[in-house]
């Protein structure tokens, strides 16, 4: 795949969040596919709703896309991906926690509170643009403290470099 190396060992459980960083680049998105296609599996992604426009909107639904309205005041992000979580046999999403291609301070823990009523594992997902290497082999566990486990991930992923080294954050929140 372009000189990359895929690693992906953790099972293919019918219903599972994959977090994955660093976040630095639009290129990761197109990685993460490949990589996770190249094993045989799928996995659906959130993305802001802006880049759900036609034509493209169709085709990144067709894939798995799922939009996110930033400012939905009827119903949360985590309430609803645990409902649909509830609701469909087999579901596998990717989420980015950082949100943002850009370097942020705070990573968001909604991967987190999802896992953790919608009872669903994570595995997390590494794309190392240094090593040219995607991997997803590891679990998280969440103890329901999210500021421990949101310092936890980010611990884990300070081993590995976005294709924008300077836009990932990996300092404890």
């Amino acid at each position: 795949m372009f000189g990359w190396t895929v690693e992906i060992t953790v099972p293919d459980y019918p219903k599972c969040i994959i977090c994955v960083a660093p976040h630095t680049s639009n290129w990761d998105f197109i990685l993460g596919e490949l990589a996770i296609r190249s094993v045989g599996r799928t996995a659906g992604f959130l993305m802001k709703s802006s880049w759900f426009f036609f034509p493209l909107g169709c085709i990144l639904k067709a894939i798995g896309g799922v939009p996110v309205e930033r400012k939905n005041k009827k119903m949360s992000l985590v309430d609803a991906m645990v409902q649909r979580f509830k609701s469909e046999e087999r579901l596998t999403v990717a989420i980015a926690p950082e949100g943002t291609r850009k370097s942020v301070d705070k990573w968001h823990t909604g991967f987190l509170r999802i896992a953790s009523e919608a009872n669903v594992p994570v595995a997390l997902g590494a794309i190392d643009y240094a090593k040219r290497h995607i991997q997803v082999t590891d679990m998280f566990e969440p103890t329901g403290d999210v500021e421990r486990d949101i310092a936890e991930v980010k611990r884990f992923y300070s081993r590995f470099t976005g294709k924008y080294p300077s836009n990932c954050s990996v300092r404890p929140q």
